[in-house]
């Protein structure tokens, strides 16, 4: 997840990490949003959603046509933050098997 074949970033906070997301580049294919996670500690700031926006700039700045995401069902905030984000729920596009929520979003 490091450049040109992807992204990855760190949120912290008084040095110490308190979210992070990864985006990975598949060319002139959809990019593939990975391992999004926020602390409980700093959960309801946006944190998440301007993670998530930084992510999708860097998708629609490398030409992707859409950014693509699964989840878990367990991760109900989540799923909300991304349904909000203007994510729609799509067939599955992978066999990764936890998920059981797989988003795009057309950027």
């Amino acid at each position: 997840m490091r450049p040109p074949a992807g992204l990855f970033l760190v949120a912290r906070l008084r040095e110490a990490p308190v979210g992070c997301g990864g985006l990975k580049l598949h060319g002139r294919e959809p990019a593939e949003v990975k391992r999004m996670w926020v602390s409980r500690s700093v959960r309801g700031l946006g944190l998440g959603r301007r993670m998530l926006r930084e992510l999708e700039a860097g998708a629609a700045a490398s030409g992707a046509p859409a950014t693509r995401l699964e989840t878990n069902r367990s991760l109900t905030e989540a799923i909300s933050m991304y349904r909000t984000a203007g994510y729609q729920e799509v067939a599955p596009f992978n066999d990764e098997p936890y998920a059981h929520h797989w988003f795009e979003k057309r950027l």
